[in-house]
């Protein structure tokens, strides 16, 4: 039978839309992709190293930053001690203990060579209150105290004891000690003060305070250029029955007002000594005039009132201490020195009967045990150690013979140079006694 034309072209048709496959035979590929493959175990694994890196990255860096805040602050450091230097030398210095017994002599104006004194007045006065236990008759004579001047000339004018002076009351008084009124001073007359009492026991010679004339110079220039006033009222004049203090217990308490007027005067003395001048305990003599030496009272009690000047001899003090180490130490070099235990020395003169008051030249003697110590010039040490190293010390110390000890101190502690500015060092020397000295 004949073929159809449509059949042959359907079969062409055909077999191009549908290839024979040969399973068997082929081997089927699966084409090649270039993009990555999704493993779910390999992406967390890079995940991970790559924040191991970062941080150890970050640590490294942290390191670096504290390694370097910490060298900022040693420079920091290192900086401010060279802004806060600060050196402490603590010194001992040379001692040496001698025994004296020498015989010296002064005179009012010694000079630059020879030794000199000078002498110091103070006055004052003590009071006590004793019981009057006894009851005597008495007769008892005013007593006050009278300031007499001199307007006569610049000469002083030397009074006698029991000098008459006539009272503005018309009656006569007598002075109870020998006095020397010192002459004028420009148009300043001279002063002096006295105890003067009644010429005669009684109340009559008791009064309110009274001028006075020497009554010695009536009838001549004097009479007018001498006169006296008292400091308060005459009181005391007495005759008739009276409460009395016994001798002994009166004496006793005079004692002990002496003593104790003795203590206050020195004592103020003392105080009122010039910067590089020294009073010795002994370098002074008291003079004291009893005021109200009544024994009787008005009462059971009586008011004892002791009035007197201590007179003291001053050294200058460098000169007094050369002087002495001079003779006491082996080969003195004239390094300053002075006595730590001044109160230990004993001073006496050789002819007790001087006045120290009006004394022009003194002979002297000094016993007892010296505590003589070395002084140490701190502003020169001070220089001779600005800028040096610490180990350097020891060989600047080299030049101070009077040095015995030292020890040196730096701050900041790591510091090891003494600073360069003099403030910045202070010089602390032990003296004996307590007696610590800092120069700053």
């Amino acid at each position: 039978m004949p073929k159809s034309i449509f059949q042959d072209m359907v079969k062409i048709n055909n077999n191009r839309r549908y290839p024979s496959i040969d399973v068997e035979k082929k081997t089927i590929r699966k084409p090649v992709s270039h993009r990555p493959v999704h493993r779910e175990p390999e992406e967390e694994e890079v995940y991970t190293s790559s924040r191991v890196s970062v941080e150890e990255r970050a640590s490294r860096n942290h390191h670096g930053l504290w390694f370097v805040a910490f060298i900022a602050v040693i420079f920091f450091l290192f900086s401010l001690s060279y802004f806060f230097a600060h050196a402490t030398v603590v010194i001992d210095p040379k001692v040496k203990d001698v025994t004296l017994d020498l015989n010296l002599s002064a005179g009012l104006d010694g000079g630059e060579e020879n030794l000199s004194f000078d002498t110091v007045s103070i006055s004052g006065e003590v009071s006590k209150t004793v019981a009057a236990q006894e009851k005597k008759e008495v007769s008892e004579s005013a007593r006050g105290v009278v300031v007499i001047y001199n307007k006569f000339s610049t000469a002083p004018q030397k009074l006698d004891i029991n000098t008459r002076l006539e009272g503005s009351n018309g009656k006569i008084y007598k002075t109870e000690k020998l006095i020397t009124v010192p002459g004028m001073t420009g148009l300043t007359p001279g002063s002096v003060e006295v105890v003067v009492y009644g010429s005669e026991a009684g109340e009559a010679y008791n009064s309110e305070p009274l001028d006075f004339k020497v009554f010695g110079f009536k009838g001549t220039p004097k009479y007018e250029k001498f006169y006296g006033r008292s400091k308060d009222k005459l009181s005391g004049g007495f005759k008739g029955l009276s409460n009395v203090v016994s001798t002994e217990d009166k004496t006793k308490a005079m004692t002990e007002l002496k003593n104790e007027l003795r203590d206050k005067l020195l004592q103020k003395a003392t105080d009122q000594i010039p910067s590089g001048f020294i009073l010795l305990k002994d370098a002074i003599s008291l003079e004291t005039e009893d005021i109200n030496n009544l024994s009787m009272a008005s009462s059971n009690t009586l008011s004892l009132t002791l009035r007197g000047t201590l007179h003291g001899i001053l050294f200058e003090e460098k000169k007094l201490t050369t002087k002495i180490a001079d003779q006491v130490i082996d080969d003195y070099d004239g390094t300053p020195v002075y006595i730590a235990n001044t109160k230990d020395i004993v001073f006496k003169l050789v002819n007790s009967d001087v006045l120290l008051k009006d004394a022009k030249t003194i002979d002297f003697n000094m016993t007892g045990k010296a505590k003589m110590v070395w002084e140490l010039d701190s502003l020169k040490l001070t220089s001779d150690l600005l800028g040096k190293k610490k180990g350097d010390f020891n060989q600047v110390l080299l030049q101070y013979g009077n040095v015995v000890s030292a020890n040196l101190s730096l701050s900041p502690m790591w510091n090891r140079t003494i600073p360069e500015n003099a403030k910045d060092i202070d010089i602390i020397i032990n003296y004996p006694n307590d007696q610590v000295d800092v120069v700053e």
